[in-house]
């Protein structure tokens, strides 16, 4: 694995600092520990950021530490403005903010819009009477004449979107767990109070937010019935894969309320809004939620982190869709996150790994849009397996055994190789970490120039160094079974990348010449030979001006 940078590509970039990123998603409970308890901590991320900033990734979005009963970790909030005790306090907090900006990282965290615990002072309140002043908080409704829930909309989790509340005698609707109730995000008193929480982390020095599951967020006032999805011959494990979900997300009013929070960060200098948007139109979501100058900057979806398999017709297919015409959003991508298995579990055999990860990283960093780094990715975590008695991701227990675990993804870093539970915690951590990951820690990597550490740096500092990779334009000049290659262009630079994505030799394609200055060489790729391509082989190439 080789990596080079070409002076000539070298420009001052005058963007954005968000455009074109590389942010590394860190899961707190899972990156470091600093005070011994097994769940890791804002203390731990914070004495863990030089590694993140060795990386040289633009910054770090650290998913939910605000206070919560903790039923879905941290995605169920209690108090939209304060530091779960488990992860420790505000003043530790703003000690990582401060830290990361003397590292030159700059820091987004999650905002949760859809929900909140069911233990939240605004759900207490709305849940004792029809007439109080949060009455219409939550998403209440009367049964039907025969006591059913309102209408036939399912939980994410399992299980009718509805529970019934004897304080109200009425059902409140909730798209993921029944602790986790659905806000009326239609009110604008709501949003407002919203807007307030986010206000307080910007305050504190926030440079962005990532917004959980935006498009769940609003959904039809009408509550009509959504209907069938077509048999398409794969396995449903759970009611809510039967539906199509016309009615109950997707609202056309998100896109106002997007509205209303770029206004608000716009009073801020230098915000990054990025949205999670899933979902059968997510294509479509995303570039309402990032239309112009006044929605946000970017948002992305799933075309990657639940598919089967990596191939150029996939890359082709996605990255079309964002042709960079006047006042179309920027999008974001990622591989694997907190929710998607490992992607070199899901890509490639396992003795195919080590030439697998590299490439993959390489793909991934070339690629047009901002690039979102799960923890461990630099590593080339495999996805852990974690046993029935062991499991704690609530989606999991409840859709055993046919739905993959996300706690197989949110195992702990494993930093030190020979430290116990790899230098994670000192004491008993609330996952447990596979024999294959500890393989791959930090130390172990560190002290290997050619690991898949070091090489994950060179192709960062690639990235940045080279204007074309990280806001140029993308075009597809080739796509078939097996290879990919593509070209990118800004201000009258050039890089080609060309990919083998199949684990056997291929012989280039008749007229797919490329020439100029090698970037980036993996797994024996060379511009020289016999114009086979190896398996897994990879080029990153300057062109010619």
């Amino acid at each position: 694995m080789t990596a080079s940078r070409d002076a000539s590509l070298s420009a001052p970039v005058t963007a954005p600092w968000w455009r074109g990123a590389v942010i590394y998603q860190i899961y707190p409970r899972s990156f470091a520990d600093a005070d011994g308890d097994g769940v890791g901590d804002l203390a731990g991320i914070t004495a863990r950021l030089d590694h993140v900033a060795k990386l040289g990734v633009d910054g770090i979005w650290i998913s939910p530490f605000f206070t919560s009963p903790m039923r879905d970790f941290g995605y169920d909030v209690a108090d939209y403005c304060d530091v779960d005790p488990i992860f420790g306090t505000l003043a530790d907090f703003d000690a990582l903010v401060a830290r990361a900006h003397e590292l030159g990282l700059k820091v987004t965290i999650d905002q949760v819009y859809a929900h909140t615990s069911d233990l939240h002072p605004w759900f207490t309140q709305s849940r004792q009477g029809r007439d109080g002043d949060k009455a219409d908080w939550y998403v209440w409704r009367d049964p039907k004449p025969d006591g059913t829930p309102p209408n036939n909309w399912q939980s994410v989790f399992g299980g009718p979107a509805w529970t019934w509340d004897a304080r109200r005698r009425q059902y409140y609707m909730h798209t993921f767990l029944r602790e986790q109730p659905q806000l009326n995000a239609h009110s604008p008193v709501v949003q407002d109070a919203l807007l307030e929480a986010a206000k307080f982390w910007l305050d504190r020095g926030v440079d962005g937010f990532r917004l959980d599951a935006l498009n769940h967020s609003m959904f039809d006032p009408q509550l009509r019935d959504n209907p069938p999805v077509a048999d398409d011959g794969r396995i449903r494990t759970r009611p809510f894969d039967f539906q199509e979900k016309v009615f109950s997300q997707s609202h056309p009013d998100v896109a106002l309320f997007v509205e209303r929070i770029r206004k608000l960060c716009d009073r801020y200098d230098a915000i990054f809004t990025v949205a999670e948007v899933g979902g059968a139109r997510a294509e479509i979501e995303m570039k309402e939620y990032t239309a112009g100058a006044h929605r946000l900057n970017s948002a992305y979806g799933f075309d990657f982190l639940y598919a089967e398999s990596l191939t150029p017709a996939l890359i082709r297919d996605t990255l079309a869709k964002w042709t960079g015409a006047p006042g179309e959003g920027w999008p974001s991508w990622a591989f694997e996150n907190h929710d998607a298995p490992r992607a070199v579990s899901r890509w490639c055999a396992p003795e195919e790994r080590a030439a697998f990860a590299p490439l993959k990283k390489m793909l991934l960093l070339a690629l047009r849009g901002n690039v979102i780094l799960y923890q461990g990715e630099e590593l080339g975590l495999v996805q852990d397996d974690i046993p029935f008695e062991l499991l704690q991701d609530p989606e999991a227990i409840a859709n055993w055994p046919l739905t993959l675990s996300r706690d197989g993804v949110r195992t702990p870093m494993p930093w030190r190789a020979d430290a116990p539970n790899g230098g994670f915690t000192t004491g008993t951590p609330w996952l447990p970490m596979g024999a294959e990951n500890l393989s791959r820690a930090v130390d172990v990597q560190e002290a290997e120039p050619t690991s898949l550490l070091h090489w994950t740096r060179s192709l960062l500092a690639l990235r940045r160094a080279t204007p074309a990779l990280r806001l140029g334009s993308f075009e597809v000049i080739h796509a078939d079974a097996d290879v990919l290659a593509f070209v990118r262009r800004h201000e009258g630079q050039a890089v080609a990348g060309l990919f083998n994505l199949s684990s056997r030799p291929v012989a280039l394609p008749e007229g797919l010449a490329i020439a100029g200055q090698v970037l980036a060489s993996v797994n024996g790729a060379s511009l020289e030979g016999a114009g086979d391509l190896p398996g897994y082989g990879g080029l990153l190439v300057a062109l010619p001006g």
